[in-house]
C-alpha cells in the first residue's frame, strides 16, 4: 500500500531519497531526514537569474535549496539533503515525499491532468504537503484556482489565521512581511528598499476533515526568491528571515502531524 513518510518517522529514522539535478542524469544517493521534491510540470515559460535560467517550475533553482537547507541544518536539529528531487504528480515516488513545492503554477500555466490530479489528492489526503509559491495578481490566482479545482472541487481555499499551528509551530511568522520577488525590489528616495508587489501577502491553505493544513499557499508572495537572494546585500534581512522561518514552520509543521 502506498503511503506517505510523515511527521514521526521523517524525525526519527533516516531514509534513503534520491535527488537528480535537474538538466543532467546523474543521480546522487543520499541518506538524510529531510529532501525536497518540487513539482515538475509542462511549464510555459521560464526565468531566472545570477546566470541559471530555468523553466518556471524550477524557478529559482538551485540556490533557493541551497540557501533553505543551509538555514534548516542551522537552526534545526535536522539532517537535510541539499538538492532537490524533481517530480511529476503523476509519478508514484510523490508518497516517499512528505513535502512538495510548487513554483510559478500563474506564469508556468500549471493545469494538472486529471490522473495528476488524483494522485494529488490521494498524496494530500494521505497526510502529503504541499507548499505552493511565487504568484501575483489576479490573472495568477485564477489560472491557479482553476488547477486546485481539479484537485479539491469540494475544499476551499482560506485564508491561514496567525494563530494558526502552521504559522507558529516553531516560529511566530509575521504575515504583514512582504516577500518580494528580486524583481519586485525598489529604492526609495533615502536609499531605502521598497517592494512594488501586485497586492499584499496572503497566507491561505486548503485544509482537512481535521483541521490540518493540506496545502499552504503564498499568494503574492516569492519565499523561493528570499530564500536565493539571502546572500544579497540589497535584498532586506527582515524578508529573509521572515522567509526562513515560515519554512522552517511549514516543514516542521508537516513532519510532525
Amino acid at each position: 500500500m502506498r503511503t506517505v513518510v510523515v511527521a514521526a518517522v521523517c524525525a526519527f529514522v533516516a531514509t534513503s531519497l534520491h535527488a537528480r539535478k535537474q538538466g543532467t542524469d546523474e543521480t546522487a544517493v543520499a541518506t538524510a531526514e529531510f529532501q525536497m521534491a518540487r513539482v515538475k510540470y509542462a511549464a510555459t515559460g521560464g526565468g531566472g537569474s545570477r546566470g541559471y535560467f530555468q523553466p518556471y517550475w524550477a524557478i529559482d533553482y538551485p540556490l533557493a535549496e541551497e540557501h533553505f537547507t543551509a538555514a534548516l541544518r542551522r537552526l534545526t536539529r535536522i539532517s537535510a539533503v541539499t538538492d532537490s528531487v524533481h517530480l511529476e504528480l503523476h509519478d508514484e515516488r510523490i508518497f516517499n515525499y512528505p513535502f512538495l513545492f510548487l513554483q510559478q503554477p500563474g506564469k508556468g500555466s500549471w493545469r494538472p491532468t486529471d490522473p495528476e490530479a488524483a494522485n494529488l489528492r490521494e498524496y494530500l489526503l494521505r497526510g502529503g504537503f504541499l507548499l505552493v509559491d511565487d504568484f501575483h495578481g489576479d490573472y495568477e490566482w485564477a489560472v491557479f484556482q482553476t488547477a486546485m479545482q481539479r484537485v479539491f472541487p469540494d475544499r476551499p481555499i482560506v485564508d491561514v489565521p496567525p494563530d494558526d499551528a502552521l504559522m507558529t509551530i516553531v516560529f511566530t511568522t509575521d504575515q504583514s512581511v512582504p516577500l518580494p520577488g528580486r524583481r519586485h525590489l525598489g529604492w526609495g528616495r533615502g536609499g531605502e528598499t521598497v517592494p512594488h508587489m501586485e497586492g499584499p501577502p496572503r497566507w491561505r491553505g486548503v485544509y482537512d476533515d481535521e483541521g490540518r493544513v493540506m496545502v499552504a499557499i503564498n499568494f503574492n508572495s516569492d519565499m523561493g526568491d528570499a530564500w536565493e537572494h539571502e546572500d544579497d546585500p540589497d535584498y532586506p534581512l527582515t524578508m529573509t528571515t521572515t522567509a526562513h522561518k515560515a519554512g522552517i514552520n511549514y516543514l516542521i509543521y508537516t513532519m510532525t502531524r
